[in-house]
C-alpha cells in the first residue's frame, strides 16, 4: 500500500511521542523494556489515528532514522532509543570511536561548553559517529553548531558508552572538557 510523506510522517511522530515519551496519553502500557504490543497500541491509538499493521511496518522499515524495532515474533514494537520515560534497553556497554559529534544549535553553544552535554529529560545523551549525521542533527534545532567529543579519553575516565540497535551512540553525560567546537557555521 502507498502512504503519503505526510502520513508517515506523522505516524512516525506519534510513535515517537507514545513510544518514548507519553504512553500514558493513550492509556498504553510498556513492558520495563519499553515494548508495547501492537495490538494493543493499534487499539490505543483510535480515534487520533487509525492504525494498523501495514503502516507500522512501513514506517519501521522506512524511517530514515530507524527509530523503532519490532520484536522477532512481530507482536510488539518499540522505540530504540529517545526515551524520556525510564525504561531498559538491555544495552551492552561498548567500546566507542575515538572521537564522536554532536550537533545541536548555536543557542544552546554557550551553556553546553560551560555545562557539558545532559541528557535532559531524556535518558541519554546522542551522539553521532559520523559530521553528516551530527550536522543534521543540529539543523533541526537552528543554526547547527557540531562538537567533537573525545571518547577515548572519557573511556580512560570510566564514562560509559551504548551502541543502541539504530546506531546512535549514547552516554549519560559528555563533560564541557572532554567536548572541542568543531563547526560554528
Amino acid at each position: 500500500m502507498q502512504y503519503t510523506e505526510k502520513t508517515l510522517k506523522k505516524v512516525s511522530k506519534f510513535l515517537s511521542y507514545v513510544l518514548r515519551h507519553c504512553p500514558e496519553d493513550i492509556k498504553l502500557t510498556l513492558d520495563t523494556e519499553g515494548w508495547a504490543s501492537i495490538e494493543e497500541l493499534i487499539e490505543k491509538a483510535q480515534p487520533k489515528f487509525q492504525l494498523n499493521h501495514d503502516i507500522i511496518k512501513h514506517v519501521v522499515a522506512t524511517n530514515n532514522k530507524q527509530r523503532f524495532k519490532i520484536s522477532a515474533d512481530g507482536l510488539k514494537i518499540r522505540a530504540n532509543q529517545g526515551h524520556s520515560i525510564d525504561i531498559n534497553l538491555n544495552l551492552t556497554p561498548q567500546e566507542p570511536p575515538k572521537i564522536l559529534y554532536h550537533g545541536t544549535a548555536t543557542r544552546f553553544l554557550d551553556s553546553i561548553l560551560k555545562q557539558g552535554l545532559k541528557s535532559g529529560n531524556r535518558q541519554h545523551v546522542h551522539l553521532s559517529k559520523d559530521m553528516e549525521t551530527a550536522i543534521a542533527v543540529g539543523q533541526r534545532h537552528g543554526k547547527p553548531v557540531i562538537l567533537q567529543i573525545d571518547t577515548q579519553a572519557m573511556s580512560k575516565q570510566g564514562h560509559i558508552f551504548f551502541l543502541s540497535d539504530n546506531k546512535v551512540w549514547l552516554t549519560e553525560h559528555v563533560p564541557a572538557q572532554f567536548l572541542s567546537l568543531i563547526t560554528n557555521s
